[in-house]
């Protein structure tokens, strides 16, 4: 925290040499700071949007597996993190992406709301969720700008709507593994959690936690 306020930082992840930074939301960003060559293929939009909406439909599957006598426990013990919240959060991600496609600035809070007084048990956040794939497939449908070139405010800089998309997508993916992984640590087997081919090509990280 002392190195990141000597820097002028409030926002992690970020990448320091020196007194140089770069926030590392973005890993063309990182690559670029500590000049190294992003050997990687992005998906392209097309397969995002269809892949996102697979992921989305299992993150529904598996949270009404979640007990309602849970929603008020930690995803793990040791983070502060609550699944009433978390489970909501899966889904606000994907919204907090077309607010931003729509002109707003994406910033550290947006996809960390807290969901609605109205949304309290697993089957209510399933109804949201749904709500956000038909927003997000009316979206995809009606775009014009299919390579996603548009550039989005964020927080982290001005970044294409590809780049964001992409983040969207595994960011999701991420919270939907750890759904999974929840659900077996309450001795519950997840139904049919994200298969390989889902998560084919995304930037995940390799831990479940990290």
């Amino acid at each position: 925290m002392d190195q990141l306020k000597a820097l002028g930082v409030r926002n992690v992840p970020v990448v320091a040499i020196g007194e140089r930074y770069t926030f590392a939301q973005n890993l063309k960003d990182v690559a670029k700071f500590v000049g190294v060559a992003l050997n990687r293929e992005q998906l392209s939009p097309a397969v995002l949007a269809a892949r996102y909406d697979s992921i989305l439909e299992t993150a529904q599957r598996l949270v009404v597996q979640v007990p309602m006598e849970k929603l008020g426990e930690r995803v793990i013990p040791n983070r502060p993190r609550i699944i009433r919240p978390f489970i909501f959060h899966i889904f606000r991600i994907g919204e907090a992406f077309l607010i931003a496609y729509n002109g707003e600035e994406y910033n550290n809070t947006l996809a960390n709301m807290e969901p609605a007084e109205s949304i309290q048990t697993p089957q209510q956040v399933v109804e949201y969720g749904q709500q956000i794939r038909d927003r997000l497939n009316d979206w995809w449908k009606n775009t014009a700008d299919r390579n996603l070139e548009k550039k989005v405010s964020t927080y982290y800089g001005e970044q294409t709507a590809h780049d964001v998309f992409e983040r969207t997508v595994w960011h999701s993916a991420q919270h939907c593994r750890q759904l999974a992984a929840m659900l077996e640590g309450f001795g519950i087997q997840p139904d049919r959690p994200l298969t390989t081919e889902q998560l084919q090509g995304l930037p995940l990280p390799e831990g479940l936690w990290e």
